[in-house]
């Protein structure tokens, strides 16, 4: 029976990132380093879904289901395991391959869609280096080779050479996933293809994986179009993707903040001056997928948009998929610079310091935006241009979701329009009232009612509550409510072996550095487990994730328990520090190889009492009980 290599299924593991296949089938929200949302797997109203990027496994802490991406597809979806691989597989680009009989080596997977487009990108980049106008372009640009290296730009050769990729694909001709990839265009009336970029310099888009998923291609003299974007491909959505992710992550999570700029060369030359945290779209508008991403990746979005007419339409359709998924924390600014300048030219004329204080001082809230913008289309003097505000406010008010920050927008709207709320909500005709997301709380328990309760009781079997006790001045009323002591919580003896399997789980590369001395310990019961993740570990050395290594441990009987252990492990040890982490390892070790070989102690030992009662010991032997004793 043919079987899907293990190669390829790490392969693919390593290309997706769970946190986007998630969201094909249900909305997460930022918690932390992790996303939320309420379980798909069983009915609940406070959300327990768990999904950590980091790890790239997803757990529910009250269902128990748990597992990597192609576990999350199975489920959902009710697939089998072969079934699931493909789906996702077909997500990326990638061909199945399948080897007979299970036993061969897996061969290597077959070339797929990111495989060409990392070629393409090597070729674009090395023929940088012998194109004297292009490097005369970006340096007139301002742009040093250290930023051009960070970044993968290239260039694409023009001329006569109209199939420049030649020199990559042998097979150019015929080479289908070159074509599915956009990296060239089929002539339908004379049967032949030729480069899809020409005497360009290339820009490479990544994903959030940093995988090449497609290119932004700048002219450098005249011509039309000036920036020319990779087409729509199985890997490549220009509404979900954002240029220069994959540099700006560590940026945009240690200020909290990301910027979004309108062209590949903004993103570059913030970057250069140290502005990191800064996206861009890909040639279209900001799209509701853009802002669900921005949203989870910082708190603090800021939209930045050239001041030309342009510039505000922008602005205005990013406004508008926001209002839908701004959420009561979150903020969301807009900041426009002087007409003669964008991101690129701004920083290099005025610096760092001074774009930044633009950012903090000039970037403006969405809600006065938006009450800006309306407001500039009516006289706010007038009894009907205030009621004409209203009218045009109205369709944008009821899209805000977020209680607090809809609360806030009609009180601003109705001070605009000299108005008390109650006024304004009776115009809006409720469509505007905030919801009350509070839901209503199920009949609570006996026992949770009475720990409530405390000195407090009904009187007369009434709704009214009076104290059992009385305050300083003979009054309930006078007593301060002190808060109830949290229960101590009760210490565990921690398995050592649990604790081994948890920090393998959690950084794999801990057994690959660290002595093998598990390999004398016995192979049976729990035991045998932990030597088996830990001689995976060190056997594949490449695994970066627990989630790699548990897919080892598919369709057998301690996968349960080892992605029970990979859950409980990220929320332990993850915050460690990796020298942290280091340390507990080999007190861990040592813990466990102490009560592996406690059993033994203890069979050799009632074996020496055994033969003391019946016939005595010798000398040796009653030193060795002593010893025994002595250890327990």
């Amino acid at each position: 029976m043919a079987r899907i290599p293990e190669s390829f299924i790490q392969d693919l593991l390593n290309r997706v990132d769970i946190v986007d296949v998630v969201e094909r089938y249900l909305p997460l929200k930022k918690a932390g380093q992790n996303y939320h949302a309420c379980c798909p797997f069983h009915k609940e109203k406070t959300p327990s879904f768990t999904v950590s990027q980091s790890k790239q496994f997803y757990h529910c802490f009250g269902c128990g289901v748990h597992g990597s991406a192609i576990s999350f597809v199975m489920e959902y979806e009710a697939l089998p395991f072969p079934d699931a691989v493909k789906k996702l597989a077909e997500s990326v680009g990638l061909t199945v391959p399948q080897e007979a009989g299970g036993f061969a080596e897996a061969p290597r997977a077959e070339p797929g869609v990111f495989d060409v487009l990392k070629a393409a990108c090597d070729f674009y980049r090395q023929q940088l280096k012998t194109a004297p106008a292009a490097i005369a372009y970006l340096k007139g640009r301002g742009l040093d080779g250290k930023t051009a290296a960070r970044y993968g730009l290239g260039y694409s050769p023009g001329g006569d050479d109209w199939q420049a990729l030649k020199q990559v694909f042998a097979d150019y001709d015929w080479n289908k996933l070159i074509a599915e990839a956009g990296l060239v265009i089929d002539k339908e009336d004379s049967k032949r293809r030729y480069d899809r970029f020409r005497d360009r310099v290339m820009f490479p888009i990544q994903n959030q994986r940093g995988s090449v998923i497609g290119f932004g291609g700048r002219v450098m003299g005249q011509g039309e179009p000036k920036y020319l974007n990779s087409p729509e491909t199985p890997v490549f959505e220009k509404g979900r993707e954002l240029y220069g992710l994959s540099q700006a992550r560590g940026a945009i999570r240690d200020t909290n903040r990301v910027l979004v700029v309108e062209g590949y060369m903004d993103v570059v030359m913030l970057a250069q001056h140290g502005v990191e945290y800064a996206v861009a779209t890909l040639g279209t508008a900001c799209t509701p997928e853009h802002v669900r991403k921005l949203l989870k990746l910082a708190d603090d979005v800021v939209f930045c948009f050239d001041g030309d007419r342009a510039g505000r339409k922008a602005a205005w359709r990013a406004l508008e998929n926001s209002l839908e998924l701004i959420a009561d924390g979150k903020k969301l600014t807009f900041l426009f610079l002087p007409a003669e300048h964008d991101p690129d030219s701004f920083v290099r004329e005025f610096g760092r310091e001074a774009f930044e204080a633009r950012v903090l001082q000039d970037a403006v809230p969405l809600a006065q935006f938006l009450l800006r913008e309306l407001s500039s289309q009516v006289e706010l003097e007038s009894e009907e241009g205030r009621a004409r505000l209203i009218h045009l406010a109205k369709p944008h008010l009821v899209r805000v979701r977020a209680p607090a920050y809809a609360l806030m927008l009609k009180k601003r709207l109705a001070e605009l329009c000299r108005l008390e709320m109650s006024e304004l909500d009776l115009i809006l005709g409720g469509e505007g009232v905030v919801p009350n997301v509070m839901p209503e709380p199920d009949h609570a328990p006996e026992t949770a009612r009475s720990h409530f309760d405390g000195g407090w009781r009904r009187e007369g079997g009434g709704e009214r509550w009076k104290g059992r006790g009385k305050g300083r001045n003979g009054d309930w009323r006078d007593r301060r409510d002190r808060p109830l002591a949290p229960l101590p919580r009760p210490r565990s003896q921690r398995d050592p072996l649990t604790q081994l399997l948890q920090l393998v789980l959690t950084e794999p590369a801990l057994a690959v550095t660290a002595e093998p001395v598990w390999q004398v310990w016995p192979r049976e019961g729990r035991a045998a487990l932990a030597i088996g993740v830990l001689d995976a570990a060190r056997a594949h050395p490449q695994f970066e994730r627990g989630s790699q290594l548990l897919e080892l441990w598919r369709d057998e009987s301690g996968y349960t328990e080892l992605a029970r252990a990979m859950t409980q492990g990220a929320a332990e040890f993850e915050r460690m520090a990796p020298d942290e982490r280091a340390v507990e390892f080999s007190a861990v070790m040592a813990m466990a190889a102490q009560a592996l070989a406690r059993p033994a102690t203890l069979d050799r030992r009632s074996e020496l009492e055994y033969r003391a009662a019946h016939g005595g010991l010798t000398e040796l032997e009653k030193q060795e009980y002593l010893a025994l004793l002595a250890a327990r």
